[in-house]
């Protein structure tokens, strides 16, 4: 007992062959493995052996210092994370210095770039070499901001970094403002290009696309599409202006405009039997009566079929409030589509946002005092929400049916299990990023750079 090295909730510890002197960790007895913060994960094969080549931000706080490393791997292993996903990380065994005694502990890499603490010391790591006083911190002493600095130098931004365009209308929304930072943290050239700004030079041999002041955009090797639902035509001709010039675009054309036409999506949904509400959709006022009939009566919801962010969504408690509804629409020749109301859900929702088939996070909406609809837009609210095995699968099938790499699938919980009512190609991150704590503009960025590895 006298032999072991207090320690608290929280110290600070070095992983020196890891050139990291430095890293702020959390001490959690509950984690068998402990886990270091790891993106632009690399594996290969050197001599015989399999090394991992990643980078890490290894201050908390901070995503602008990089650090890369390398490490040899010592096993694969499936892990379950906090939030109850699985995940099959690659494991290294690396030094770690604490309280001036140094030994060997294996790590697990894994993204934990949404977590504060950029690594987690778990209790194989402490087996016989240390006891936790968990009402204290740093029982080991700190280290200040300037040591930090002088650990791991001045932020230069990378030489090698991709040229990225959000391509949007509105600069000061805090997506695309969010999109822009986390690339330029990852060292990449990021610039905001407003839609209705671009103009195209449409040929065989050399498309282009030029911006205001006739400016030439080449030599892009992405673009993030945001496409605002008014923009939806002339933003995919851009935005499928650009892939013709070779550029990788995260969500391409044909994509979105699937999922901007909620009749098309829907039906592409129910090819692959992805669970939805029974809707409903005619031409002529005169099937009033019968489409009613065909999503279960009233009460029912009735959808203008361009409609976004809550707007056309009215809903019909009574047959004759439908029927006017629906002929007023009609009179407009407006397409609507008639959809099943879900009573039970109790005007809550839950999105899931989902990258490169994976959902990297999920939040609860729950619709505002005198509305039905969970929507942020509309004063709603949202808090963190746990999901089933079954929505996560809902929600990749869904993505994947439409061909989104990024999207947001709105799933409703009703007595007959979950179903999507939607699949937004332009998710908003604010709510989910605040909600769940975690950077998922950061996620965009490395799908980016993931796909475009894949390329070459």
């Amino acid at each position: 007992m006298e032999d072991k090295i207090v320690i608290g909730q929280e110290e600070w510890c070095g992983l020196e062959e890891l050139g990291l002197p430095a890293i702020k960790a959390r001490v959690d007895s509950g984690a068998k493995t402990s886990s270091l913060h790891a993106f632009n994960i690399h594996q290969f094969e050197e001599a015989g052996k399999r090394y991992v080549h990643f980078d890490i931000h290894p201050i908390q706080n901070d995503r602008k210092t990089i650090q890369s490393c390398r490490g040899l791997v010592v096993d694969k292993r499936n892990v379950k994370s906090s939030s109850g996903d699985k995940e099959r990380r690659p494991v290294i065994k690396t030094p770690i210095t604490l309280g001036g005694e140094t030994w060997d502990i294996e790590v697990t890499l894994t993204n934990r770039d949404t977590m504060g603490y950029r690594m987690l010391i778990g209790r194989e790591a402490m087996a016989n070499r240390v006891l936790i006083d968990p009402d204290r911190s740093f029982c080991l002493g700190t280290v200040s901001t300037d040591e930090l600095k002088q650990y791991y130098g001045t932020v230069r931004p990378k030489k090698d970094g991709l040229r990225i365009v959000v391509l949007a209308s509105n600069p000061e929304l805090y997506s695309n403002k969010r999109l822009i930072e986390a690339g330029e943290e990852r060292g990449h050239e990021m610039r905001f290009v407003n839609i209705s700004q671009c103009y195209m030079n449409i040929s065989s041999n050399n498309p282009e696309v030029h911006y205001r002041g006739g400016q030439l955009l080449d030599d892009v090797d992405a673009i993030i599409p945001r496409i605002k639902p008014a923009m939806t035509f002339y933003g995919c001709s851009v935005a499928r202006q650009f892939e013709s010039t070779g550029a990788y675009c995260l969500n391409d054309s044909v994509s979105i405009a699937r999922s901007r036409d909620k009749l098309r999506s829907l039906q592409m949904l129910s090819t692959k039997r992805v669970p939805m509400p029974t809707t409903g959709f005619a031409n002529s006022p005169m099937d009033t009566t019968d489409i009613i009939k065909m999503v279960g009566g009233t009460p029912l919801v009735i959808k203008l079929l361009e409609g976004t962010q809550g707007k056309g969504v009215v809903l019909a408690e009574t047959v004759k409030a439908a029927e006017s509804v629906i002929s007023a629409f009609k009179s407009l020749q407006a397409n609507i589509l008639v959809q099943e109301f879900i009573k039970e859900a109790d005007g809550k929702d839950i999105r899931c946002l989902v990258i490169d088939g994976k959902v990297v996070g999920s939040i609860q909406r729950e619709a505002a005092a005198g509305e039905f609809r969970a929507n942020l837009h509309l004063g709603g609210s949202a808090s963190p929400v746990k999901i089933t095995s079954a929505e996560r699968k809902i929600a990749v099938v869904a993505a994947k049916a439409v061909g989104l790499q990024v999207a947001g699938v709105d799933i409703i919980r009703s007595k007959s299990g979950p179903k999507v009512l939607e699949i937004n190609s332009s998710p908003g991150l604010e709510g989910i990023e605040s909600v769940t704590e975690k950077d998922i503009a950061g996620l965009m960025i490395e799908c980016i750079e993931r796909k475009l590895r894949e390329r070459t």
